[in-house]
């Protein structure tokens, strides 16, 4: 008798690996970090590339081989293999310029979609003892920098005027004819910050942040943090109200001001 097709991993199943990569990629990472001796390159595109960043990807992928060998995967280092509707999508460092001056905010991101929409997102920050993680329909979820885990919620801030957002770099928002939209959603709202990469998204999903805007974003950069915030009652789109992940621009609110956010960073494109 022909043997039975193994069953198809549960997003459970999925979500459990994810955390298993993030350990591995954590493992790699710290050993290189804050090294006096980190061997730094200069890619194509002239953005900056670690050793540490090519080997957590590998270690990433060695695992991703043997457990998902039919899955395709996209990683910001060593591109796309495969064609499947399950696809991972890595981001091994996400904050490199941080790592390789050994600031300690740098994260490793982990994804999985499924026809393209996110399904599972890993966020991990070993620097700070820090982890975020959600699957569809199963929820937000972060371990304290004292190991216990905890599940997390979008704040409940409804007005504009209350609300606390990071608007990632003036540069990007300079790049696209933005400064004077950034000006007057500053002067908007409670306070306004620069952090940066992945964690004020995390602080978006913990109540801490109501939006966080971004521009020059690829696929693997966004792709592990749409489903945590959206776990956590919040909502993740472009910059246009599309939910595409290959827009170039990231707009997470508390979901309960998104609109209002919107139409404030839009006035500008009505008026011209």
């Amino acid at each position: 008798m022909p043997s039975a097709a193994a069953p198809s991993p549960t997003l459970t199943d999925d979500l459990a690996l994810a955390l298993r990569l993030a350990d591995a990629a954590d493992a790699v990472a710290m050993q290189r970090f804050d090294a006096a001796d980190l061997r730094v390159d200069t890619k194509p595109d002239r953005t900056h590339v670690t050793e540490a960043d090519l080997a957590t990807e590998r270690a990433i992928r060695e695992i991703l081989d043997a457990e998902r060998p039919g899955d395709a995967v996209l990683g910001e280092e060593y591109g796309s293999s495969g064609d499947t509707a399950r696809r991972w999508v890595i981001d091994p460092i996400d904050g490199t310029h941080n790592y390789m001056r050994g600031i300690p905010i740098w994260a490793t991101l982990i994804a999985l979609t499924v026809d393209g929409v996110p399904q599972v997102g890993v966020v991990s920050q070993p620097a700070l003892g820090r982890r975020w993680w959600a699957a569809t329909g199963h929820g937000a979820w972060t371990t304290t920098a004292t190991g216990d885990t905890r599940g997390i919620h979008v704040s409940g801030i409804d007005e504009v005027g209350a609300a606390s957002i990071s608007f990632q770099s003036i540069e990007q928002w300079d790049g696209m004819g933005l400064l004077p939209t950034l000006e007057k959603l500053a002067r908007a709202v409670w306070r306004d910050r620069g952090y940066g990469d992945a964690l004020p998204y995390m602080w978006l999903a913990e109540g801490r942040l109501e939006l966080v805007a971004e521009f020059d974003v690829k696929e693997y950069d966004i792709a592990a943090i749409a489903p945590i915030v959206r776990e956590a009652g919040g909502r993740f789109t472009a910059f246009d109200g599309s939910e595409r992940l290959d827009a170039g621009s990231s707009l997470a609110t508390n979901g309960i001001l998104h609109d209002a956010f919107s139409g404030l960073l839009h006035d500008e494109d009505r008026a011209r």
